[in-house]
């Protein structure tokens, strides 16, 4: 793709994004999601593959519904009340359509079906901005709308982290795992997002950490299967030996950085006298644990049969720069202990 092309797409998708936030009328926010997404659309057919140019329109056709829904539940609600500012959403039906439509944006269960399809067909640097970048702007009118009926929310956060666990445990593509460990991650945020807001923004913080460290040891492997996750040790051992300490902290698994916010909001909802919820949560992560268990195996204690092609790749340097892979992969290992400093940050 053209630079400059390249350039005027990634600041269109900066600007979208930078509007929603910014946006306290309805309008001026869907207008940031549309920007948002018009934006990121070339990125995803770049390649011109038939692959990627289905995952695209499937994209498109998905993120026109949601967006067409949050047209008409604004609309709805000044129609009702008088008002256009997103703070000022009192009735439940446009509140209700509203919280769907942002579900259907970011993929939460039962409206998730388009995720894992679209990711399939798209390369992971695309993959990466799908998972991580998109997800911003409708979280953070997720955030700000304060939906009358929170059940909504917690039944399809719960149904998330569920179906993303049980959903991935039979894939052997990697971007179809990806994209149900997201959804699994998002359930996990919405579930608290009624009784601690910064709780959410200090998980969604952390899960794109780790999904970024994850994206991109893949991305360096130069893998999209499960099996070729068995060549990686002649083309990066480094990498490769802390591959399972990466996956099992997108796990949850102390004393990594992902027990974090998952520690975080069992205590919440425990306190909120939520047991049970915070029970099937908890179970629901054993899901998830056991694909990224699965992913380590492969890639740590398994060798490709018959492996001449890829015994080469480790005598040539490599093109791709590692230090945000470092980066990433140091906090995904490391933050555990700066729980405390790091709830106290989110909170001012």
């Amino acid at each position: 793709m053209n630079p400059f092309i390249l350039a005027t797409l990634l600041f269109s998708l900066g600007l979208g994004t930078t509007i929603t936030f910014a946006s306290s009328h309805w309008l001026l926010a869907w207008m940031g999601l549309e920007i948002n997404t018009l934006a990121i659309i070339p990125l995803m057919a770049q390649h011109y593959h038939p692959r990627a140019v289905e995952a695209t329109i499937k994209y498109f056709l998905a993120q026109a519904t949601a967006a067409a829904m949050l047209l008409f539940a604004s609309t709805t609600n000044a129609w009702i009340s008088g008002q256009w500012d997103i703070q000022h959403m009192s009735h439940p039906l446009p509140v209700t359509l509203v919280t769907l439509a942002l579900a259907l944006k970011i993929g939460l269960a039962p409206l998730h079906s388009w995720m894992p399809e679209v990711l399939q067909g798209l390369d992971l640097t695309t993959g990466l901005i799908l998972s991580t970048w998109q997800k911003l702007a409708p979280f953070a009118l997720l955030m700000q709308i304060n939906p009358t009926n929170s059940n909504i929310l917690i039944l399809m956060g719960l149904l998330s982290t569920l179906l993303g666990g049980w959903a991935g445990l039979n894939q052997t593509q990697l971007r179809k795992i990806l994209a149900y460990s997201s959804i699994a991650h998002l359930g996990w945020m919405v579930i608290i997002l009624q009784f601690s807001s910064t709780l959410t923004l200090l998980t969604l913080i952390i899960y794109f950490v780790m999904t970024f460290s994850t994206f991109l040891m893949f991305k360096l492997n130069n893998a999209t299967t499960i099996n070729a996750l068995a060549t990686s040790w002649t083309k990066a051992p480094i990498i490769t030996a802390l591959s399972p300490l990466i996956l099992l902290s997108l796990g949850g698994l102390p004393p990594l950085t992902g027990f974090m916010p998952k520690w975080l909001i069992l205590h919440e909802l425990t306190k909120q006298d939520m047991e049970t919820m915070a029970t099937l949560t908890a179970l629901s992560a054993l899901l998830s644990l056991y694909f990224y268990l699965r992913l380590s195996y492969a890639m740590t204690l398994t060798m490709f049969p018959n492996n001449f092609m890829a015994s080469s790749p480790w005598r040539f340097t490599p093109k791709q720069t590692l230090l945000p892979l470092a980066t990433s992969t140091t906090l995904t290992l490391l933050l555990l202990p700066l729980t405390p400093a790091a709830s106290t940050l989110i909170s001012l």
